[in-house]
């Protein structure tokens, strides 16, 4: 496998059914006019299953996260195929920003629980603010310890390589939505042709007031 071109046929790994990965690796074979039903999705998770897969060639290629990606390619077992770690790489791929990693609420609940909606959109800001502002060996400090596996170094590295892809305050980048309904749109029935108002899918209101 060179590229997604080459997918015709295999197993491809992903975190999980219906996580950014298995979106993400549908619409990339979708743009190689490679439709889902071509090949094979497995859910394999990220860190030891996934490189287990890997190992034991239950998968041919995959879609993970770092810093199993560092730990794969430290040890020769995989190669990079599109490598969205960056936002280089992510504009190049996608054509967009794509903010993969977000709080998912139904409307109902958040118009009953706007205390609780502001809590959690406060803790993740925060949360990013510490990122923004924090060496990667300072974070890990902060990060269960199996989060680091066997290696460290190779963690420690993943992390610093990963930082500049977090939003400095949790707030919606511009041109995201319009790059996620772009992805969608390449392979998704339910939202394909179909007119959606992206300013009703997202929102900034409970994030703090930037100083």
């Amino acid at each position: 496998i060179k590229s997604m071109a080459d997918v015709k046929g295999k197993t491809l790994g992903v975190t999980g059914l219906g996580s950014s990965t298995n979106f993400l690796t549908q619409y990339l074979a979708a743009k190689q006019g490679i439709s889902s039903n071509q090949y094979s999705v497995l859910p394999v998770g990220a860190d030891n299953t996934f490189i287990a897969a890997i190992k034991q060639g239950r998968i041919d290629a995959g879609m993970t996260t770092e810093p199993t990606i560092s730990q794969l390619l430290k040890t020769g077992e995989a190669s990079v195929l599109v490598d969205m770690r960056t936002v280089e790489g992510t504009v190049k791929a996608l054509g967009g920003l794509y903010p993969a990693s977000s709080l998912y609420v139904q409307r109902s609940w958040l118009n009953t629980h706007k205390a609780e909606a502001t809590k959690l959109a406060r803790a993740f800001s925060k949360t990013l603010k510490y990122i923004k502002t924090h060496d990667a060996a300072e974070i890990a400090s902060k990060m269960p310890k199996d989060y680091q596996g066997k290696d460290k170094a190779v963690y420690l590295q993943a992390m610093q390589n990963s930082l500049p892809m977090f939003s400095a305050d949790g707030r919606m980048p511009v041109g995201g939505p319009e790059t996620v309904l772009q992805v969608l749109s390449g392979f998704n029935p339910n939202v394909k042709g179909k007119h959606i108002d992206l300013s009703k899918t997202y929102t900034n209101e409970f994030i703090p007031p930037s100083k």
